[in-house]
């Protein structure tokens, strides 16, 4: 896996130009950053988190958070591929893990549908509420074609990836 590439990807720099109004409901719980944080914050991160000292933040690209703190970073598994082509998944600030999407390009789905992170940790049951803005920004990203119902994304990732959970319990200390 090529760890050096920390090139923001376009989407992401076109996200987080877009406001997010979380007001305990009416908005995607989430704050995208502008740029990866350095490859020393990411260790010092994933060290905290899973008080592993052993570990380093090479397999982890943090880009956004929720409210809680809790960080949403694409996941290093694919050799080869690009980084819009890694899962993105979600670690909380409480222990919560999830696999979020198989891609860059399913998270900007879920975020054009008003998705969360914490939403498909706890619940799944709350309504969409779609943003035009963010759809456009997934649609010339990811492109219509790969536009699914959120359950749908998240539940393909968990398919893809279900040994996810247990991966990251094994790493904490």
């Amino acid at each position: 896996m090529d760890s050096d590439d920390r090139t923001f990807p376009e989407a992401l720099v076109a996200v987080a130009a877009i406001p997010f109004a979380f007001d305990g409901g009416d908005g995607a719980d989430y704050e995208p950053y502008a740029a990866f944080p350095s490859a020393e914050e990411t260790t010092e991160w994933i060290r905290a988190w899973t008080g592993n000292q052993e570990l380093d933040g090479d397999a982890f690209l943090p880009f956004g958070m929720d409210g809680t703190g809790g960080q949403v970073a694409f996941r290093r598994v694919r050799p080869g591929r690009p980084l819009v082509e890694q899962p993105v998944v979600f670690l909380g600030s409480e222990g919560e893990v999830r696999v979020l999407s198989q891609d860059l390009s399913g998270f900007l789905w879920l975020l054009a549908e008003g998705f969360g992170p914490l939403d498909f940790v706890w619940s799944q049951e709350r309504s969409p509420r779609p943003s035009a803005e963010l759809a456009a920004i997934a649609e010339r990203h990811g492109g219509a074609a790969s536009r699914r119902p959120a359950a749908e994304i998240v539940a393909a990732a968990a398919a893809e990836f279900p040994g996810f959970e247990d991966e990251m319990w094994e790493m904490c200390r």
